[in-house]
């Protein structure tokens, strides 16, 4: 095995491979095909599960503010009443998350590509962990304003990071389904954050802490604990079989993480996937290649519709129902709250695997979840003003989840299915920090510019009509995004074959 490994790579290594997909089944036996499905669903059981709690805990502590603003109102113990802001300030501090994360989204994701990816990824939990904590302190706008920029500053990076990590291990036509695996830890993070923050009213003045900063403390603290952890959970770059991984000075100190795969699994996964060890070095040449590619815009206008609504759904979800009957007291919102990220996560589980059967229609499985998200905000706007209409409004809300689940993971998977095939490595890094980074100025627009960035369309009739209808539009022009892309691409194909 030693003597043919040298073979092995200099094949796998050589531009004619490393140009073209080769990764297909079609080019391994019938048992070797058998056999990579067990090692597949082997890295399945290393990777998905630590993904899958960071960025559970990440979500948590990113969306526990927006829960804050109905938390204990009737003692005037709310975000806004407590720090002595206004409506305003709340949608200011929300935005200012994402304009530090898109700015620094894409140097964290090359960052990640140059060091240890799986370190890199720790780093993020602990730093989110420590600023999440410390909200607790948050006394006035300006220390609200600091923290929420801190807070997207070092969760720049994670999302795009987790697309570029998985690139390492998987080939495209399998990532979907793995994506959409991870990505339900938002959902049922958003969904347990608005159910345990009822209890968290309940603790309201025990130990000198109001409802919200018990919220903070909790789960500030859980998730810097399990920020270390990560440090020897999740495994490192894999490596060419035969290779040894060797630390610079400066990464000495950090522990050895025990290999996703050795021996003949590790050769045979080589086989499988070669652009998983695709060498990571990359110059500012590269890098300019894969911001300057055309297919980029279409990706980022996609991105900024569907996250765009899904952010402004997370941090105003209980505004939303709550002027829908403004009966409903604090502990009503939070436990209405989570069965839009349950229908979320019901989406994510149908609809990313059935994306990856027919990966070749990505428009298609994106098309059709977002205009159920259109369908879902008619009804929340126009269902009515009647007591059994308020149930009708929240339907629609209901819709507007199941529909958002698999839209992100679907346009992360195309980015990394394009960009990697034509790139490599840093065209993935580069890629999908450009779709998250600039693509999530569409958070920035719904949670500064709508709701109760918005005052006046609080009392619209009906309300939130604006607000609505901003999110109709800018879901319209996503899809219409999809399809552009989706037929460029084939007018570039057939070019390039004459």
């Amino acid at each position: 095995m030693d003597q043919q490994q040298p073979a092995i790579k200099a094949h796998f290594d050589s531009p004619e491979v490393n140009n073209r997909n080769a990764y297909h089944d079609e080019e391994l036996s019938q048992d070797e095909v058998a056999r990579m499905r067990k090692i597949y669903h082997r890295l399945d059981r290393r990777i998905i599960p630590p993904f899958w709690v960071l960025y559970f805990l990440c979500s948590a502590v990113r969306s526990t503010v927006g829960l804050a603003q109905t938390m204990n109102t009737f003692e005037g113990h709310d975000l806004s009443t407590y720090l002595n802001i206004t409506s305003r300030q709340v949608s200011t501090g929300l935005a200012l998350f994402y304009a530090s994360y898109v700015v620094l989204e894409i140097p964290s994701n090359l960052a990640m590509s140059k060091l240890s990816p799986s370190i890199w990824l720790a780093r993020i939990v602990i730093s989110v962990g420590i600023i999440g904590t410390a909200m607790v302190g948050m006394k006035s706008a300006a220390s609200f304003y600091v923290l929420r920029l801190l807070l997207g500053a070092v969760e720049a990076g994670m999302w795009p990071g987790m697309s570029l990590f998985l690139t390492l291990f998987y080939p495209p036509q399998r990532m979907a389904k793995r994506v959409g695996y991870y990505f339900t830890a938002s959902q049922v993070s958003a969904a347990v954050v608005g159910l345990v923050s009822a209890g968290f009213q309940k603790m309201d003045g025990d130990g000198g802490l109001v409802g919200f900063q018990w919220m903070f403390l909790i789960w500030g603290l859980v998730t810097l604990v399990i920020g270390f952890t990560l440090i020897w959970w999740l495994p490192d770059r894999p490596l060419p079989p035969g290779e040894t991984r060797h630390r610079s000075k400066w990464t000495s100190w950090l522990p050895t993480t025990k290999p996703a795969l050795t021996g003949e699994d590790a050769t045979l996964h080589y086989k499988d996937l070669s652009q998983a060890y695709h060498n990571s070095t990359w110059t500012l040449k590269d890098l300019w290649k894969v911001l300057l590619d055309w297919r980029l815009w279409p990706l980022i206008i996609m991105y900024f519709g569907v996250v765009g609504v899904g952010n402004g759904v997370q941090s105003y979800g209980t505004v939303i129902l709550s002027a829908i009957n403004p009966s409903f007291s604090g502990v009503t919102l939070s436990l209405l709250y989570a069965p839009i990220w349950i229908c979320d996560l019901i989406g994510i589980l149908t609809v990313t695997p059935i994306s990856d059967h027919f990966h070749k229609h990505r428009a298609l499985f994106f098309t059709v979840p977002t205009a159920l998200q259109i369908v879902g905000l008619l009804v929340a706007t126009y269902a009515g003003d009647t007591m059994s209409a308020h149930w009708g409004r929240y339907v629609g809300l209901l819709i507007v989840g199941f529909g958002l689940g698999p839209t992100v993971p679907i346009t992360m998977t195309w980015t990394a299915e394009i960009f990697q095939a034509r790139h490599g490595e840093v065209g993935v890094a580069a890629a999908a920090a450009a779709v998250s980074g600039l693509g999530n100025c569409g958070s920035i627009l719904t949670n500064y510019a709508l709701f109760s960035g918005w005052p006046s369309d609080e009392n619209s009739s009906p309300v939130f009509l604006g607000s609505n209808w901003v999110m109709i539009g800018i879901l319209i022009v996503s899809i219409l995004a999809s399809w552009v892309m989706t037929f460029a691409l084939r007018f570039a194909k057939s070019r390039q074959s004459l």
